[in-house]
């Protein structure tokens, strides 16, 4: 380790800071081009490709918050550099927790200003104090700085909500629905994008019952058109012809009928 010298010290607190907010606005701009893509994205339909490059924008947002902190730590020793400087064994209050933090989280950065100032801090306070903080004892770090520093998969409510956000910012047209992962749930079964309802036959429907549901759903049919038999049908399939009324029979019906009234006597 680094033997701790005050004027090291106060040279790589101000150059961590320097170097934490240019590393912010790096980062910054990253993120701004990335939502940029992925807004292209939303707009061709590429759902699950932007799902993906949405995570790796929430934990990039998080390591900008984490390079928040650092610099807001790195602030506060130097303005209160005097009590750093005079604290024996263990920090003053007014500076344990940017102590505790910078020592903590320093590794998980790639600021080589950072690193030295974590390697004098631990030089100064000695190693059981050192080994006490990296391996968080009793919580002695921040909540806020350790939860930045784990490592998991962001919740899909929150993936939900920076899809939505970039959208709206674009003026992407996107609303939220489940992955077209099944054929049946684009309206196919696999066969070209057929539907089901395609495929079945449905059962023959007369004209009086289309009528009959018209009517009573309230909707006016127009009246369908009498279509005469083909020479193909069979002719015994046809209706009997209706027998005319008394009085209008002809020569030759007259003489049938009397026919068959003399068979009968």
């Amino acid at each position: 380790m680094v033997p701790w010298n005050s004027a090291k010290a106060k040279v790589q607190l101000r150059l961590g800071v320097q170097r934490l907010r240019t590393l912010q606005e790096k980062k910054n701009a990253q993120a701004k081009a990335a939502r940029r893509d992925i807004a292209s994205l939303l707009e061709r339909g590429k759902l699950e490709t932007a799902r993906i490059k949405v995570e790796n924008i929430i934990n990039e947002d998080i390591y900008v918050e984490l390079l928040e902190l650092l610099e807001l730590y790195c602030e506060l020793l130097i303005s209160r550099f005097a009590l750093l400087d005079q604290s024996g064994r263990e920090p003053d209050p007014g500076v344990l927790e940017g102590v505790v933090s910078i020592i903590f989280a320093s590794p998980r950065t790639e600021l080589k200003e950072l690193h030295i100032l974590r390697e004098l801090l631990m030089h100064k306070f000695g190693r059981e104090f050192s080994l006490g903080v990296i391996e968080n004892r009793d919580g002695c770090v921040p909540a806020r700085v350790s939860s930045k520093l784990v490592v998991e998969t962001p919740p899909n409510e929150l993936v939900d909500a920076y899809l939505r956000e970039i959208a709206k910012g674009y003026g992407v047209p996107w609303t939220e629905r489940e992955p077209e992962s099944k054929g049946s749930d684009s309206g196919g079964d696999g066969d070209g994008g057929v539907k089901n309802s395609e495929k079945t036959p449905h059962p023959p429907v007369d004209a009086a019952t289309i009528s009959a549901e018209a009517r009573s759903a309230g909707v006016r049919t127009p009246k369908l058109p009498e279509v005469p038999p083909t020479e193909s049908e069979d002719k015994s399939s046809a209706p009997e012809k209706p027998a005319p009324p008394p009085g209008t029979l002809d020569d030759f019906d007259m003489l049938a009928a009397r026919f068959a009234a003399l068979k009968k006597k």
